[in-house]
């Protein structure tokens, strides 16, 4: 590592990547090594003075020195490219989803543990100031039993987003909406409250039948298998701009209700008790700092990663068993 930190080069100059490159150029642990995407348009926009190249292959047979590569591609490519980097002898950082299917995780995973490298996923809401409240209530036993768990997430995504030839809506490169709008919300679930089971689900497109291959609308019930029902409401079909999103939890000894499309606001709280930590105020909803410093942390083992790979794969399953059940 260089004296300045981490070094990190970003594999996709899109929407996302765009957020990896600001924030890695920004830090004093980690530093902006180099970018590449395919697109010349894409690597043009990207104003930072760093080396560009034009595919993965070109990028890790050079002699640019970096620790470890952000993957900002395509869902359906995740795989492949982390492979890519991992065999190259270097730590890959995956933007959510880790990839499309369970099985396409573990086999990264396997990679990774073969060159003994790193692999993390990019799953930031956990790394929110009411997130980490809310799962200090939940591992504290504050909420005591639960009962119920309801997520409503009502976005908007029309012919603006899902625009011809891009890879957004297709079922190889995009695989669905849990995956690419609403995997943070299957995080954040499992992080808090375990696994799932008896699942049950119903998917329809309404509004982008004619311009994506993936549904637009679904709702879900399931079970905790440590105690509680669920149900997960989401949408891309609404009309204009995006709604809401909100998580509200039932339990024994009170009632939370968190919202924001980052879940960073706390709208609703009652709790028996005098132990409760006190409730957090943040205005900043870029979390994507606090998670890159953790990568650097964990990669200087000075603690555990809070977003690593096997409960990525975890929430790819969980994913994909929605799926299942919604096509029974």
């Amino acid at each position: 590592m260089s004296e300045m930190g981490t070094r990190f080069a970003v594999i996709g100059c899109g929407h996302i990547g765009k957020r990896h490159i600001d924030v890695l150029s920004s830090g004093q642990t980690f530093e902006l090594a180099a970018v590449c995407d395919i697109d010349a348009t894409a690597r043009a926009s990207v104003k930072k003075q760093v080396p560009a190249f034009c595919n993965i292959e070109e990028l890790l047979s050079s002699d640019i020195n970096f620790d470890a590569a952000t993957i900002a591609t395509p869902n359906g490519l995740h795989e492949e490219h982390a492979i890519k980097v991992l065999r190259s002898g270097k730590h890959a950082v995956i933007e959510k989803p880790m990839s499309l299917s369970a099985a396409s995780c573990q086999r990264i995973i396997e990679e990774a543990k073969k060159f003994e490298k790193q692999v993390f996923c990019i799953l930031q809401i956990k790394f929110s100031p009411v997130a980490l409240w809310l799962k200090q209530l939940v591992d504290k036993g504050l909420l005591g039993k639960l009962f119920l768990v309801q997520v409503n997430c009502f976005w908007n995504r029309d012919a603006r987003y899902y625009k011809k030839g891009s890879w957004h809506g297709t079922r190889s490169l995009d695989g669905g909406t849990l995956y690419t709008q609403f995997s943070h919300y299957i995080d954040l679930l499992y992080w808090l409250f375990g696994d799932i089971q008896h699942i049950a689900g119903r998917l329809n497109t309404f509004r982008n039948a004619d311009i994506a291959e993936i549904e637009d609308t679904g709702l879900v019930n399931f079970e905790f298998i440590n105690g509680g029902m669920a149900s997960f409401n989401f949408s891309t079909a609404v009309k204009d701009q995006n709604l809401e999103s909100n998580l509200t939890i039932i339990a024994e000894h009170g009632t939370v209700k968190i919202s924001g499309q980052y879940m960073n606001e706390i709208e609703y709280c009652s709790i028996n008790g005098d132990e409760v930590p006190a409730m957090p105020v943040t205005a900043d909803t870029n979390y994507h700092r606090a998670f890159f410093e953790n990568v650097v942390y964990t990669l200087k083992q000075e603690h555990r990663s809070n977003s690593n790979a096997i409960e990525a794969m975890k929430v790819v399953g969980i994913i994909e068993q929605v799926y299942s059940s919604c096509r029974q």
